[in-house]
């Protein structure tokens, strides 16, 4: 086992080109400061987090007794250097910790709230972060959201977020699929459509591009081969792909119907990108990992399989340079 943990770390040294691989403890006095425009990997689970509530399996009953600081609900965060600015991709349940974290992150401003929140859609561990700006908590004053046509009228017309709208705690901008929203002269984000299962808004995955790198974004989708665009095309363009991989196999669900939450299985996406050179697979960062995924744990046969097979595993504070 101690073989495995040392060839585990080896490989995470010398195959994270662009990356600085830094993952200090949640406590505020180890955050550190990036002075580059810069994705932050500001969380990596599932929607409902880790461990989850009611779960009495391995996969969580320590965390219980034992929380772990970094396993936070997925989402990344944008640092423009150029500018002082930051921002956030979905507004997690864990919005409080993250936006503190990316706020100190960014060494130049002394803004606490960031400067804009881009949306994928309307799954409770995507957007209820948004909580928080109400009168109830910071009473914010006019943060721009950034959301889909029907995601805006989700958070228009449905309270208690219309109650946000309302007193403008945010603004929502509207986007247009495959249209780039420029935050600056060197940085702009384009939404493109995903198939997820849609009850109340559309999904959208980002094309992230900096003044020198590009990222993917796509942490919800059904399956790979359902998705109108060629995923494996789309690595080829860019930089990094942060990609959905919340269930392994499906094998650690045993309570639930699993195709009634479609995701491309780990090892169904390992196998749609063999064919890619290992350059491109370098690109695939997996992330948004249900509770019960092993690969969650370092010392796993899952996550020896990823690695041996040439990806990477998304870790809360890694941070990757546009």
């Amino acid at each position: 086992m101690k073989t495995y943990h040392i060839l585990f770390i080896l490989i995470l040294l010398t195959s994270c080109t662009g990356k600085k691989s830094i993952n200090p403890s949640a406590e505020a006095d180890s955050i550190f400061s990036i002075d580059q425009t810069s994705i932050v990997v500001l969380g990596t689970i599932q929607d409902a987090g880790s461990p989850q509530m009611g779960c009495t399996k391995d996969c969580c009953k320590d965390l219980f007794d034992n929380p772990d600081p970094n396993r936070k609900i997925t989402s990344l965060g944008l640092i423009d250097a150029g500018n002082d600015k930051t921002y956030l991709f979905d507004a997690s349940p864990d919005i409080v910790t993250q936006m503190k974290w990316l706020t100190q992150y960014e060494p130049k401003s002394k803004k606490e709230i960031v400067d804009g929140i881009f949306l994928t859609h309307a799954h409770t561990g995507h957007y209820s972060g948004l909580m928080y700006f109400g009168k109830e908590s910071i009473d914010a004053k006019g943060l721009p959201v950034f959301v889909m046509p029907r995601m805006k009228d989700y958070l228009s017309n449905n309270g208690p977020w219309s109650q946000l709208v309302n007193r403008q705690n945010i603004i929502l901008n509207t986007m247009v699929a495959e249209e780039p929203v420029k935050l600056s002269n060197s940085i702009e984000v384009i939404p493109f459509l995903v198939t997820h299962r849609d009850e109340y808004s559309e999904t959208v995955g980002y094309k992230i591009k900096g003044p020198n790198k590009t990222a993917l974004f796509i942490p919800d989708i059904n399956k790979w081969r359902v998705w109108e665009k060629d995923i494996n095309e789309e690595i080829k363009k860019v930089d990094y792909a942060f990609l959905d991989a919340t269930f392994y196999s499906g094998l650690e669900m045993n309570t639930r119907d699993i195709s009634q939450i479609p995701h491309p299985f780990v090892i169904e996406s390992l196998e749609h990108f063999k064919n890619l050179s290992v350059e491109d697979k370098n690109k695939i960062i997996f992330i948004h990992f249900n509770h019960t995924n092993p690969a969650l744990d370092p010392l796993s046969e899952a996550t020896r399989s990823i690695i041996h097979n040439g990806f990477k595993i998304a870790k809360t504070h890694d941070v990757y340079t546009l």
